[in-house]
């Protein structure tokens, strides 16, 4: 079914958007139609942020050559970053990453298909090291480091992400979200589980990003599809879940944009530029 456009703002002054599932394509691409919106956005001095669970590094090398002193917002909040310069770290405490990967070691032993990402503001680091696990890592985390040993880094953190191969939600999911540490844990895919300190959202970094820029909510539109876009949501009066957003997300939102592979982000942006409407796909 074709989504029509929702209703738009008439002042727009931030547009904040998740990446996979909301901005990018069906095979994780940005679509080309983002370019030339880019400029536009910019002249109109609108900013363009992306809120994504992946990491600084990754954004800044997706976007930032189109965006000068483009304002990132990484590992689920945890990390807002503009261009080289670190604006906010939310750490991750080192006990608690320990209880996380010895929960994550133990689940392995009896047999979960997991990976585990160490996350850095500026790096990540991995010791699984097979192509199959790789695969899914590079894309979300472009500057990684495979180690022996995660339990032996020494770096501050800012988030652990685990891939579960076989979904995270019937077996890892549950089992880390017993853990007594202070953290906060939220699914952010199909696959993929992050674990942040306490109070650490994407809501948490919109919310500091507004502040700066002295942009109100009903300036702000923002866009998700999974469960960790659900508190941002309300960082924005002009709140979008894709058409093939998570239920709970197309429950929160006020409205409903066309899904990702019908381009829903950028045209529906278009339209509150008063621009003409592209084709779908």
């Amino acid at each position: 079914m074709t989504i029509p456009i929702p209703p738009v703002p008439t002042d727009v002054r931030l547009i904040v958007t998740d990446m996979d599932g909301t901005l990018l394509d069906g095979a994780k691409q940005i679509p080309d139609s983002l370019w030339p919106l880019l400029d536009d956005l910019g002249d109109r001095g609108i900013v363009f942020s992306p809120a994504s669970g992946r990491q600084a590094a990754t954004l800044l090398h997706q976007l930032g050559h189109a965006v000068p002193g483009l304002v990132v917002i990484a590992e689920n909040g945890s990390v807002v970053a503009r261009d080289a310069e670190t604006l906010h770290v939310a750490p991750l405490g080192r006990a608690v990453v320990d209880e996380v990967l010895a929960r994550a070691r133990e689940l392995a032993a009896t047999g979960t298909d997991l990976g585990v990402v160490l996350c850095a503001p500026d790096g990540s680091f991995v010791e699984r090291s097979d192509d199959r696990f790789l695969e899914q890592v590079h894309p979300y985390y472009f500057a990684n480091e495979v180690v022996d040993d995660l339990t032996t880094v020494d770096a501050e953190f800012v988030k652990v992400a685990i891939y579960d191969f076989g979904g995270i939600e019937g077996v890892t999911a549950p089992a880390l979200m017993k853990l007594d540490g202070a953290m906060e844990v939220v699914v952010s895919g199909e696959h993929w589980l992050d674990v942040m300190a306490p109070g650490v959202d994407k809501a948490v970094a919109v919310r500091a990003v507004q502040e700066r820029l002295d942009v109100t909510p009903a300036q702000t539109m923002v866009f998700g599809d999974y469960l960790n876009d659900l508190a941002m949501l309300g960082t924005a009066d002009w709140s979008y879940a894709m058409a093939n957003a998570h239920p709970r997300i197309l429950e929160a939102a006020r409205y409903v944009a066309p899904s990702n592979e019908e381009n829903g982000v950028v045209r529906t942006v278009r339209a509150a530029l008063g621009l003409p409407d592209l084709p779908a796909s």
